[in-house]
């Protein structure tokens, strides 16, 4: 996929996309209430895109202690509302994000992410190096774990 770019958010018109994507993917597929999906965080957090020419495919967002008021943060970047388009699926476009995310949490100085996995997925996000952290829980009605994982320092 040499067309795939992944980068953090440049413009209002990326933001806007990675928000309807994650629309279509957390409210339309998965029945997320609108007012979970899009919240507060959404203003502060850092946002990646993976894009196919102007076209955003896949999204992710990073919170980081400086930007949330969120408490359980303790330090360390927080993942979440991955997404990516259906038709993009399986071709390793969530671990790029995943990485682009992981690197900017990385050059804020932070050395560790957390984030809540959903459980059907856990295994992509072991498979990246997080490790589970507790029990399963509810999240908006879907189970989840929470999972963390130690980042590589940032590179000279």
């Amino acid at each position: 996929m040499e067309d795939l770019i992944v980068r953090l958010v440049e413009t209002e018109a990326e933001r806007k996309a990675a928000f309807d994507l994650r629309i279509r993917v957390f409210v339309g597929e998965q029945g997320v209430p609108r007012e979970e999906e899009l919240d507060d965080y959404d203003d502060a957090a850092t946002h990646a895109v993976a894009l196919v020419g102007n076209r955003v495919v896949g999204t992710g967002r990073m919170l980081t202690p400086d930007t949330s008021s969120h408490e359980a943060l303790g330090g360390a970047a927080r993942i979440g509302r991955m997404a990516v388009d259906a038709e993009w699926r399986l071709r390793g476009i969530g671990g790029r994000i995943l990485t682009a995310l992981e690197d900017a949490a990385s050059q804020s100085g932070l050395d560790r992410a957390v984030l809540h996995a959903q459980t059907y997925v856990k295994s992509f996000y072991a498979g990246h190096g997080y490790v589970e952290e507790g029990d399963v829980f509810l999240e908006v009605g879907i189970e989840h774990v929470q999972m963390g994982k130690r980042l590589a320092p940032p590179s000279p």
